[in-house]
């Protein structure tokens, strides 16, 4: 869940949101806006609208407090932490590793819900010791945004992995077993069977005569079960690579191409019909950077003839890199957080080969087929 528009950075944390954010931005204004309006039919239209956009941000800013706080405790215990993305069902705070200890990933599990109780009970308690009127538009807010708080911090704590209490249920696991992997593995099972039940429940009650909020839960159990089920599979993709390196499945044999050459004699004579996508270039005999097609289509088809292949390669001192004792495991993060196809692997200074998403395909379907039988 990556955000397309970045807001600025707390903490050196990127705080951004995804484009869904605006949908369930709308539908919450939109919302509040009519209930506003039925139980207070004199309030004038403009302090209705006002009220339900004010209420709504601060619904999202408590959201953003809610993931702030994993985000800070992750970090306090030396976990990176990329960006928070605001999106349609609430929030995810990107954390580049996972926890070294059960301990640790409680404490970052547990601390969302624990910070969303406290906004709740704290508007609340402002409600009721400031005894205010039920009329009073700015009291109504607070009233409401301590309620919703309240039942952020409930929902959070149901036991369905990736919610925070699914986390926090692996985290017991793991204490208890002391196997990270199979704990990630019996509470995304357990994730699977909570968002199974919102489904059904969202379905049985929209057609008992329910509102279409009733799809709203079964959507709800639907994105659940998805992420559910990709954390199962991110489970048994960890121990299929458990202790494999780099150097077992790298290619070795890397195609290269002199920095001289044209970007047209490339593409006509290497490219093309040797049908690989990523090339070593070389400059009097050293490694200087690598070169993909995708660095080649952004390149004007007219220039071809003229541009030099070493202009539009990425410079090996730019690029992301592993050593061949590096475990496979950290090659994919590297490989899935930077969005790449292929990695050098660096070798006393010297390229030993390359780390590509093919090759890395390839042995996985290759332990699937042997799994199977």
């Amino acid at each position: 869940m990556k955000s397309q528009i970045h807001l600025g950075s707390i903490f050196g944390i990127r705080i951004g949101l995804h484009l869904s954010w605006f949908l369930i931005a709308l539908l919450i204004v939109l919302s509040l806006y009519t209930d506003l309006r039925g139980a207070h039919p004199h309030w004038e239209p403009a302090l209705i609208l006002a009220l339900a956009v004010t209420t709504a941000l601060l619904f999202f800013a408590s959201l953003l407090l809610h993931e702030l706080s994993h985000s800070l405790v992750a970090q306090a215990h030396g976990l990176p932490v990329r960006e928070i993305t605001l999106f349609a069902l609430g929030g995810v705070s990107q954390i580049e590793k996972e926890a070294a200890t059960a301990r640790t990933e409680f404490r970052v599990a547990v601390v969302g819900p624990l910070t969303s109780a406290f906004i709740g009970l704290t508007c609340l308690g402002a409600f009721h010791l400031a005894g205010a009127p039920p009329q009073s538009a700015v009291w109504s807010m607070v009233s409401w945004l301590g309620y919703i708080n309240l039942m952020l911090a409930g929902f959070n704590l149901i036991p369905g992995y990736p919610l925070d209490g699914g986390r926090i249920l692996r985290a017991i696991l793991w204490w208890k077993t002391g196997d990270l992997d199979r704990a990630t593995r019996l509470s995304a099972r357990t994730g699977q069977a909570v968002a199974s039940a919102f489904i059904t429940l969202g379905v049985i009650e929209y057609f008992s005569g329910a509102s279409i909020g009733a799809l709203w839960i079964a959507f709800i159990g639907w994105f659940l079960f998805h992420a559910a089920s990709q954390s199962y599979a991110e489970a048994g993709l960890r121990r299929s690579l458990e202790g494999v390196r780099v150097a077992d499945i790298m290619l070795r044999d890397c195609p290269t191409v002199d920095g001289g050459s044209s970007i047209s004699d490339f593409v006509d004579h290497q490219l093309l019909r040797t049908g690989r996508r990523c090339f070593v270039v070389l400059h009097d005999g050293a490694v200087a950077g690598i070169l993909t097609p995708s660095e080649i289509k952004h390149t004007s088809r007219d220039r071809w003839a003229t541009t030099p292949v070493d202009e539009v390669m990425r410079p090996l001192e730019l690029l992301q890199s592993v050593a061949p004792q590096d475990s496979l495991a950290s090659a994919l993060d590297i490989m899935g957080k930077n969005d790449l196809n292929q990695l050098p692997v660096i070798s006393d200074g010297h390229l030993a080969g390359l780390m590509t998403r093919a090759e890395l395909l390839s042995y996985l379907q290759n332990q699937a087929e042997l799994q199977a039988k």
